[in-house]
Parts: structure tokens; C-alpha cells; sequence
């Protein structure tokens, strides 16, 4: 790794997968070793020191992996997936836990999907949380207007997961920036080789947005390594080059210390 990572610094999206509990069929199962032993291996390489482990699709709507990770890893904050049925009580409980967002995963294997949105929203919102989205890019203008509408901060995952080659005036580039202006949106500068055709070490066409958008709004950056990488078969990337990828986004040393420290400090409560 050529950039030091800061005290502080937040790994804000990554997995947790515990050998023999069952996943669900048809979901991401990740290619390589998710335990929580090898992820420490991994966080110590790269300087991290807080984290915030995501639900995995895999596990559907038990959140107990996630919060197992959590209490072992210590400085950890989580995104839950939440059954519509469950009671107030179980979001109440999870956020003591540390639970601080409530995971859309519109790509197959999600389990809350559209019809649950704005119910969902209205429920977590009292109890402090945000909603994370990941959908696909050429959906923003079918959905903006309807994220921006609800009654909490959101969270969009993976740059916006467009795909190669990004026009930075396209209307669906243009409708998410749109709702990062708005104030309540983050995004994660995370998992760039989703949709690059250029690929690594600098995935320069999927940089390009990166880049526009620490310009557009560094408060509400935020920066994940996606480990273990559930989507990927191989060519896993090295997530100390990821982390290097964030100094070439964002040479200015103070940037970096928002986007790693200070934005996940106040979004997750660390």
C-alpha cells in the first residue's frame, strides 16, 4: 500500500460469511475464505480501524452473522436487511446493536425490493437509520424522485454501479448527482470494477465519475473495500491498490481524512 490510511479509517462496506451457516440458494456466495479471522487479516494490512459490516444477501433477513462480526470485531456498525413484518421491537433491538441503515439490494438475491420502500423508510427513519440502495444505474431517473422524497438519508453503493462508458451528462448520471445535491445522499467509492472496461489498477473510465463526484460533494463520500468481493469468481482485486485508487480520486491528504474518518464517523456514529 503507497497511501497510509489515517486513524480511524473506515472500511463502510464489506461482508462477513461464517463457515457451515447455511446460505440462501441463488444468492451471492462468495468464491473466497469471508471469515471474520481472515477480513482482521486484511484490516490490519491496510491501517482500518473501524468498520461497517453489510448484510449480506446470502443470509436474507438473519442478521445474526452480522452481528456476531460485530460484537467480535469491536468498532464495527452494521446495515441490516429487515423482514417487513417484523416489529418496531426488532429494529429497536438491532439499533442498540449497533445497526445504523437498512440494505435495498435490487440485484438478484435482494430480499426488500420497491414495494417495501416507503413503509420500511418511514419505520427505520424514527429510529435514526439510513437506507442503502444498489440497483441498476439506468433506473436513477426512473427512481430519483421517489428516493428523494423519503424521510432519511440515503446511501447509493459502488460509485452508482454504472457501466462502461460513463457520459457524466447522461440523464441517469445526471438524476443521481442530482439527489447527492439534495444533501442526503452518500455514495461509497467502492467495487469500481463493477461495469469498468478499462479495468485495474486505476478502472479509468469508472475513475472519471469518482473523481467528478468527491469534487461535487466530499462530505458525503465515503470509501469500502466490498471484501470479500461475493460477485466476483476471480481476479479478486487487491484492496490495498483500492485503497491507493482513493489517493489518486483524492490526492489532497484532507479529502482522504473526510472521506475515510469524518463522513462514516457521522453517518454511522463512530
Amino acid at each position: 500500500m503507497l497511501t497510509p490510511a489515517p486513524p480511524g479509517a473506515c472500511d463502510t462496506h464489506m461482508h462477513i460469511f461464517t463457515p457451515g451457516v447455511p446460505m440462501l440458494p441463488g444468492s451471492n456466495m462468495p468464491s473466497q475464505d469471508g471469515s471474520l479471522a481472515r477480513y482482521r487479516d486484511m484490516q490490519k494490512r491496510l491501517g482500518l480501524t473501524r468498520t461497517v459490516i453489510v448484510q449480506p444477501t446470502a443470509y436474507g433477513c438473519d442478521n445474526t452473522v452480522t452481528l456476531d462480526a460485530m460484537q467480535q470485531l469491536g468498532n464495527a456498525r452494521g446495515v441490516a436487511v429487515v423482514d417487513p413484518a417484523a416489529p418496531d421491537a426488532e429494529i429497536e433491538r438491532l439499533t442498540k446493536l449497533g445497526m445504523r441503515g437498512l440494505r435495498f439490494h435490487m440485484m438478484p438475491g435482494g430480499s426488500l425490493k420497491w414495494d417495501a420502500l416507503e413503509t420500511m423508510a418511514a419505520r427505520v427513519s424514527k429510529f435514526g437509520w439510513h437506507l442503502q440502495f444498489q440497483f441498476d444505474a439506468s433506473e436513477f431517473t426512473t427512481h430519483a424522485a421517489r428516493l428523494a422524497r423519503l424521510p432519511c438519508d440515503i446511501v447509493i453503493d459502488h460509485i452508482g454501479r454504472f457501466v462502461a462508458p460513463i457520459d457524466l451528462n447522461d440523464a441517469n448520471v445526471c438524476a443521481m448527482r442530482g439527489l447527492v445535491d439534495s444533501g442526503r445522499c452518500w455514495v461509497k467509492l467502492s467495487a469500481p470494477y463493477h461495469g469498468s472496461r478499462a479495468g485495474p489498477p486505476h478502472y479509468a473510465d469508472v475513475s472519471e465519475l469518482a473523481v467528478a463526484l468527491i469534487a461535487q460533494a466530499p462530505e458525503r463520500m465515503l470509501w469500502a473495500s466490498n471484501w470479500p468481493h461475493p460477485s466476483l469468481k476471480r481476479d479478486f482485486p487487491d484492496e490495498a491498490a483500492l485503497l491507493d485508487l482513493l489517493a489518486e480520486w483524492a490526492p489532497d491528504a484532507a479529502t482522504r481524512e473526510k472521506i475515510l474518518v469524518a463522513n462514516p464517523a457521522r453517518l454511522y456514529g463512530f
